[in-house]
């Protein structure tokens, strides 16, 4: 692919991608009828190359990996919660798990790229060329990928909960996952989420101990605080203390935690020199 296009141009055309999967699906279910998941499939794929190439456009431009500000959080969160899917979607065989990422991965993509305000400002250097620290960094929002995908889950285990006690099986509801497979998957993500989350606060307290003087409070409470958020819950589901819906929508609340998280993160990011800062046109 040419690489004449810029990084916020790559990034429309992913959120567009991602748009489409979304509107197909929405169409298919409309009429009753399951959508082509080979087709939204290789949709997402196409997206999620467009993506890619934005945020490698964009962390070369920054001289590391882009997050250094709300836009750039928000993309590679996106990004991260379509890498796992792209991973574990044809393992599931849930379609509908292709379709509801696609609504959020769309709604993210968007919405970032929308507020200008949230990209005014290009942060370089911000991890100070510490490769151990940029890492820890990566993991963490990849971490608040595989939360989104659980959030998606839950939702889906909400619906079919409902549709269930309704006695609603036919139409729309008949594309979801049972029950019990959602509820495996949401385990599965839980317990990923906070295995990654975990090695991130690893890394970064490593280096955090030798240079005190270099930790941001606020950031690290935060991040501290969803990871210990998760990991109770997972501790909860997995004796059996917090099961079903209980559980779903804990979930739910846990991942609108990490994207309020989000702000502690971007407000600890200091431009490192005159230089660092531009702003950026559509």
């Amino acid at each position: 692919m040419s690489s004449a296009l810029t990084d916020r141009q790559w990034l429309w055309i992913a959120a567009e991608f991602y748009l489409v999967v979304f509107l197909t699906g929405t169409f298919a279910q409309v009429r009753g009828r399951p959508h082509s998941s080979v087709f939204n499939y290789l949709l997402m794929v196409v997206g999620y190359t467009c993506q890619l190439m934005g945020l490698f456009l964009r962390g070369r431009a920054v001289g590391g990996c882009p997050l250094g500000n709300y836009f750039e959080i928000l993309q590679f969160t996106a990004w991260s919660a379509t890498t796992l899917y792209l991973v574990i979607g044809v393992t599931f065989r849930s379609s509908m798990l292709g379709y509801f990422t696609a609504c959020l991965t769309a709604a993210l993509s968007i919405v970032s790229l929308a507020i200008p305000s949230w990209d005014a400002t290009r942060r370089t250097g911000i991890f100070g060329g510490n490769p151990w620290i940029e890492f820890h960094a990566a993991l963490a929002l990849f971490s608040y990928g595989v939360f989104a995908l659980l959030a998606l889950t839950s939702l889906m285990f909400l619906l079919r909960n409902y549709s269930l006690k309704s006695k609603r099986v036919g139409g729309w509801f008949s594309f979801l996952p049972s029950i019990l497979d959602l509820d495996h998957i949401g385990v599965r993500l839980l317990g990923a989420g906070v295995t990654i989350l975990t090695i991130s606060l690893a890394v970064g307290a490593a280096w955090w101990l030798r240079k005190t003087e270099s930790v941001d409070v606020l950031k690290i409470l935060a991040t501290v605080a969803v990871w210990a958020a998760a990991a109770v819950v997972l501790g909860l589901r997995l004796g059996r203390k917090l099961l079903a819906g209980r559980f779903a929508w804990t979930c739910l609340v846990l991942f609108a935690a990490a994207l309020l998280s989000l702000w502690a993160v971007n407000a600890s990011r200091h431009p490192a020199s005159p230089a660092a800062t531009a702003v950026v046109k559509s």
